[in-house]
């Protein structure tokens, strides 16, 4: 098969949006559909179904996406080993994380990473934290920075960077909250509370609801913390929150950091990529970018 076309494919995959696809990598649209349709032949089964609204992936189509990524990133490794005179690793890696640690952990970590490896093309993805591990295991991104979780899967291998505090934080401005909160004794069950949808941010005030013996009042379920912080500091409740994220807010300063009656363990921030792929010339270099940030 056309490495080229296992390129637009799984950027395809990532996309699922025909224009933007052959925007990004540079050919016509009907460069791609042609592209699609010989793997279509060769694979001997429907990948993507599309209608003038959405387009979406076969049960096939899934299972051609995981072959096409394994056949990448195999043939990157093959061209490594073959050519005795490249001096200088080169490809692309697809990079997921949050929008925070974008701002926070990533900019050190890539000007690292460019210094040694400038001709390695860097494709970055954001999102929700929250998602970091689905996003390696469902091939979308190479690395993922990610909140080491527990239990671990066996299939990703983690690499620590950091140790991030977490706090309990509440609205500054005058409000509902804001008054409930100056109370001689703040009324932690009477309080509105945002919660991340999943991830191990929920797990942490799931955990700290328990160790305070509180039922919960939830007012919101949001997925990603820059949003949780972003609604307390319109006052609509409270919530327990990476530092690092209030921090690196807009809207800091309408953020009040309230003292915890219990201990809220920090989330231990690192990189996570599959396991089998840990060995991967530009995976390995990548994580030796952080090694050496020790």
């Amino acid at each position: 098969m056309d490495i080229r076309e296992i390129q637009l494919y799984l950027h395809l995959c990532d996309t699922l949006h025909f224009a933007r696809t052959a925007e990004q990598m540079h050919v016509s649209p009907s460069t791609l559909s042609r592209a699609l349709q010989r793997l279509e032949q060769q694979a001997g089964c429907r990948l993507l179904e599309r209608d003038n609204r959405s387009v979406r992936l076969t049960r096939g189509g899934e299972e051609f996406r995981r072959f096409a990524a394994d056949t990448l990133a195999g043939w990157q490794q093959l061209r490594s080993r073959l050519d005795p005179n490249q001096q200088q690793l080169r490809g692309l890696l697809n990079l997921y994380c949050s929008v925070t640690a974008a701002y926070s952990h990533l900019p050190a970590l890539l000007d690292r990473f460019r210094r040694e490896h400038p001709l390695v093309e860097i494709v970055l993805n954001t999102g929700d934290a929250a998602n970091a591990m689905a996003e390696v295991q469902q091939n979308r991104a190479d690395i993922a920075i990610a909140a080491l979780q527990d239990p671990f899967p066996d299939s990703l291998h983690f690499a620590p960077m950091d140790t991030i505090p977490l706090t309990v934080i509440g609205p500054q401005i005058p409000c509902r909250v804001r008054e409930l909160l100056e109370e001689k004794e703040i009324p932690w069950d009477r309080l509105p509370f945002i919660v991340p949808e999943h991830g191990p941010g929920r797990k942490r005030i799931d955990n700290w609801f328990k160790a305070m013996g509180i039922g919960a009042n939830i007012y919101a379920k949001v997925s990603g913390h820059e949003a949780i912080v972003s609604m307390v500091a319109l006052g609509c409740g409270v919530s327990v929150s990476p530092e690092v994220v209030v921090q690196h807010s807009p809207m800091r300063d309408r953020i009040a950091l309230l003292p915890s009656p219990v201990a809220i363990p920090p989330f231990e921030l690192g990189c996570c990529c599959k396991a089998k792929r840990r060995d991967d010339p530009l995976i390995a270099a990548f994580l030796a970018a952080i090694g050496s940030a020790k």
